[in-house]
């Protein structure tokens, strides 16, 4: 239980002081390790002759680009680098307990926080390529009758989004902990490559897979 508690770091004093908690810290360090990472690697970039690390770059990004393009459609290319970015986060995020940090993951603000920024931006999707009238109408289709249930999806998707995310990486989380006191020495290793490196890549994954295909069904 003291794992999951989530630390207040420091205060800062104004409003009548307002808490840091531990996940914001180690986001910030993930948010300053990945700008780095970043500025690193797209140095010198070249037309010609380009070197391995380019290549491999330019691969993961068009693997990527393919990948969104076959979920959402042309219409949805102008938001894979938003996804492209939540994806490299939640994947730091799950596997940055390997380095003795705790995962921001655990912290249901976390998930939720990112759950309401997807749901704003597949409404917002559904807006912008519908129209204000044109999205309206969606709600009743393909019959009115299911007005309410469509109405009702909006509140559904973030909470799912949100819970599947936040169960999860809390459900490897204890599972470790658990084998860990049973059988400290040796055994935790293969589990941990299966719970801490496996289902935290496959979370990721899931989150952003889901969040595409929402967006994809709200600009046809």
């Amino acid at each position: 239980m003291e794992e999951l508690n989530c630390e207040t770091v420091f205060t800062i004093p104004v409003f009548g002081g307002i808490g840091v908690s531990e996940s914001t810290v180690v986001t910030w360090i993930i948010m300053a390790a990945l700008t780095v990472l970043a500025i690193v690697l797209v140095r010198n970039l070249k037309v010609e002759n380009p070197g391995k690390i380019q290549l491999a770059l330019e691969s993961a990004i068009g693997w990527a680009q393919d990948f969104f393009d076959g979920v959402m459609g042309v219409r949805g290319r102008a938001y894979i680098p938003y996804l492209i970015t939540v994806m490299l986060y939640l994947a730091v995020s799950n596997l940055i307990g390997l380095a003795g940090f705790k995962p921001p993951t655990k912290d249901l603000n976390v998930t939720a926080g990112l759950a309401l920024m997807s749901i704003i931006l597949i409404e917002g999707s559904g807006y912008r390529a519908k129209g204000f009238k044109g999205k309206l109408k969606s709600f009743a289709e393909p019959v009115p009758i299911v007005l309410p249930i469509n109405i009702l999806e909006i509140f559904i998707k973030p909470v799912s989004l949100c819970m599947r995310l936040f169960g999860n990486i809390l459900g490897s989380f204890v599972v470790m902990e658990l084998i860990k006191v049973i059988v400290p020495v040796l055994v935790p290793i293969p589990f941990s490559c299966y719970f801490d490196i496996f289902d935290g890549l496959i979370q990721a994954y899931v989150f952003v897979f889901l969040t595409a295909l929402f967006i994809g069904e709200a600009v046809e």
